[in-house]
């Protein structure tokens, strides 16, 4: 993987985190952690799309489009495990 598409990879990652934050809502914390399930996300879905051969929405070396549903995935997961009520 070249440097430009770890760049891309990261940047579509941080901007699916940074939406899916606008869309929810929330503080200034809850950003970053919007923002690193993305990329986790993001990047388990390139890398499945690897060993998958997934090849849909490739960018060079950068499975994009696994990324992207890695991505999403994550963030909906996040959804629901952020909405859970805790005990106290």
């Amino acid at each position: 993987m070249t440097l430009g598409s770890f760049f891309l990879g990261m940047m579509v990652a941080t901007l699916m985190g940074a939406g899916y934050h606008l869309w929810s809502g929330g503080r200034l914390l809850s950003l970053l952690a919007d923002v690193v399930v993305a990329w986790v996300g993001f990047w388990l879905g390139h890398w499945a799309g690897g060993q998958w051969g997934i090849l849909f929405g490739s960018v060079g070396a950068l499975h994009l489009g696994a990324g992207i549903l890695g991505g999403l995935l994550a963030l909906a997961l996040w959804f629901v495990i952020s909405r859970i009520p805790t005990a106290g």
